[in-house]
């Protein structure tokens, strides 16, 4: 299945951070999205919400039939100023809708938009085992950029972590 006429993208609200939480909440039991182990609290992720700027670093939901399925965010990464150009996709979508290219049409999208945000390189931090997505970003151009053996405590099990990378170019 893919994309429909009525989805929507938009930037997330205050009042979407309910949803936001149930579908990150939603990856955790997989343990292929997140090194969360136990749920978080909508009260939990209100500073995190609120470090986001609609004009640098957006949170934007994909709303299907009025419903929101999916969200993407871009987060600062590392917090000094020298990577100001730099920025960290997360992409979470509800159970029910994996497999059907909305993360791919949200990291598609955010990538057209990055020279909007003021970003030049997009990373990302995926679970070494976690292979729709490494393939979803392969695809869209990112690259392997690092490899962390054995960095995560899953269940008694150590999992790596990937740093995949996207030069954006901006002309």
């Amino acid at each position: 299945m893919s994309m429909t006429t009525t989805d929507v993208i938009r930037d997330a609200t205050a009042a979407d951070l309910p949803r936001i939480v149930e579908i990150y909440n939603g990856s955790i039991p997989g343990r292929m999205a997140t090194a969360d182990t136990e749920p978080v609290t909508v009260a939990s992720r209100v500073a995190w919400f609120q470090q986001h700027d609609l004009k640098t670093r957006p949170i934007w939901v994909l709303e299907r039939n009025g419903n929101i399925v999916a969200w993407i965010s871009l987060s600062s990464f590392y917090g000094r100023p020298a990577y100001h150009a730099t920025a960290e996709v997360s992409i979470y979508v509800d159970a029910d809708y994996q497999g059907q290219g909305i993360g791919a049409h949200l990291v598609r999208t955010l990538i057209s938009r990055c020279s909007d945000f003021g970003v030049t390189t997009l990373l990302g931090f995926v679970f070494g085992h976690n292979t729709p997505s490494l393939r979803m970003l392969e695809k869209l151009g990112f690259n392997q950029w690092g490899f962390l053996p054995a960095i995560a405590e899953l269940d008694n099990q150590m999992k790596d972590l990937v740093i995949v990378g996207l030069k954006i170019d901006n002309h």
